[in-house]
């Protein structure tokens, strides 16, 4: 859709996202790759109940509501409420990009219905695949996440060695770490080896410790890698496993890719559109439960398919990821001020 923007030559957007922390993680590609024309903020609760922004882009908002404390939580869901109502009554644009259809932990009523006041408020969603429906039939445009080449050029890369498999990531229980754990005790290759990196959940944790000392073949470095040891981690694996319960969309298959490794994922309607974008024999998919002969089979696969020396990322590239966010906000910015569309 085209809006007139005449009147808009640079917006400010606050992302929900925490400040960057000296690590690449998705907020720094938001912040860094929005372009000239936008000038984009982490988040706090100060900006964001005082501060003075055009649009409001929220990230899995659900983190905005939750605390290990439950008087903490209850007072986020009232600060979302205040944040909302102001956005409101300011007419700042709510953009949501919609990384997951639904979170991946359990939500109670009462975060539910905090959620459900963010979907209501929120102006245009951003879609990362063709494959994800916009709720309700709300304004949406799609643009896919950014790809992670630029920010990794400078790291010394491994060389893929044969046998050698990595999970990698924030590791929770619907990453299907265990039941990876399981299937790679299965597999009868003395030769293998299998790293698990990244920060686990408390009780996950104690579960890979668990399967290290049960298997010398598991190899655990629990803790949010490092850009370098990322980098490492994943260029020395022949494959990078991520048996998710669920999977919509993920950075660290993104990142993977950017680091021109094959990955074993669930057969989905969003993998199978990442599939066909990057070229044959980058995102190998696999039906059903994970377990043993997925594994084997999905290894085999990563040997035996022909694929070019690098997966195709132009759709990715972040010149065109900014412009394209831009164009998105000023969307919503019409949108939120009345100006409907043309």
């Amino acid at each position: 859709m085209t809006l007139p923007t005449a009147d808009l030559p640079r917006l400010r957007v606050l992302h929900s996202l925490l400040a960057p922390d000296g690590t690449t993680r998705y907020v720094d590609q938001m912040l860094g790759g929005q372009g000239g024309d936008v000038d984009a903020e982490p988040f706090t609760w100060r900006t964001a109940l005082r501060g003075d922004y055009d649009v409001l882009h929220v990230h899995w908002p659900e983190l905005l509501l939750r605390h290990p404390r439950a008087v903490r939580r209850l007072g986020r869901r009232v600060a979302v409420r205040l944040l909302l109502a102001r956005a409101r009554a300011r007419r700042v644009a709510v953009v949501r990009t919609l990384h997951n259809t639904v979170p991946h932990e359990s939500v109670g009523g009462a975060e539910g219905r905090s959620l459900a006041a963010v979907d209501a408020a929120t102006t245009l969603y951003v879609l990362l695949t063709s494959a994800t429906p916009a709720p309700g039939g709300a304004p949406a445009v799609q643009i896919p996440l950014g790809h992670y080449r630029d920010v990794f050029a400078h790291l010394p890369r491994a060389s893929a060695t044969r046998g050698r498999l990595v999970t990698i990531g924030l590791l929770r229980p619907y990453k299907g770490v265990e039941e990876l754990l399981d299937a790679f005790h299965a597999q009868p290759d003395p030769d293998l080896r299998l790293t698990v990196a990244g920060k686990p959940t408390p009780g996950l944790a104690d579960t890979i410790r668990a399967a290290a000392v049960r298997d010398p073949r598991v190899e655990a470095d629990l803790r949010f890698v490092p850009d370098a040891t990322f980098v490492q981690h994943v260029t020395s694996a022949e494959l990078v496993v991520l048996p998710y319960r669920q999977m919509t969309n993920s950075g660290v298959l993104l990142a993977a890719l950017s680091l021109d490794r094959p990955c074993l994922v669930p057969a989905s309607p969003a993998n199978a559109a990442i599939a066909a974008e990057v070229g044959p024999g980058w995102v190998l998919q696999y039906d059903g439960e994970f377990g043993p002969s997925q594994l084997a089979d999905g290894l085999h696969r990563a040997r035996t398919t022909p694929r070019a020396d690098r997966p195709d990322l132009r759709a990715r590239d972040w010149d065109a990821i900014g412009a394209a966010h831009l164009e998105a906000y000023r969307t919503a910015v019409a949108l939120a001020r009345g100006r409907g569309r043309s």
